[in-house]
């Protein structure tokens, strides 16, 4: 079934959360996880939930995001670049219907702008106003601001 039937209410809709941990868990953005969870999850069902967090994350950090239920990638290279390549993979190979971005990172829009080529509805979150990439914005079909 193809995205339209899901969309429709055939089946359920896939969503894919991929969490830009460095650019997003910001002391002056205050960022809830689970309410990044809900947001999403106002797309469809949870699929995929990933953190990506760089070598230097504490280990409390990634045990609570464990617990609200992400899957945690750490990585001693760039955190963009797994998470895009993380993100393309599951819109090219059919894993999600719908990519939800949080993120302020203008780095993201390539991706976004290829799941919708794709048929993958796509979302952007930023942590807030001040945190926010207009170009990811822009590119992205909804797009959600988080109070800060």
């Amino acid at each position: 079934m193809d995205i339209l039937g899901r969309l429709a209410g055939d089946e359920t809709v896939r969503v894919g959360l991929f969490v830009d941990g460095p650019n997003v868990l910001r002391s002056e953005f205050d960022v809830d996880l689970d309410e990044l969870r809900h947001i999403a999850g106002e797309e469809g069902e949870l699929a995929l939930t990933r953190l990506y967090l760089d070598e230097h994350a504490t280990p409390e950090l990634i045990q609570a995001a464990e617990a609200r239920g992400f899957d945690v990638v750490t990585t001693s290279g760039d955190v963009d670049v797994r998470l895009a390549v993380d993100a393309t993979t599951a819109v090219v190979d059919g894993t999600i219907d719908v990519l939800v971005v949080a993120s302020r990172d203008a780095d993201f829009k390539p991706v976004v702008e290829r799941a919708a080529r794709e048929g993958v509805r796509t979302v952007a979150i930023a942590p807030g106003e001040y945190g926010r990439s207009d170009a990811l914005r822009n590119a992205a079909q909804r797009a959600v601001t988080m109070e800060e």
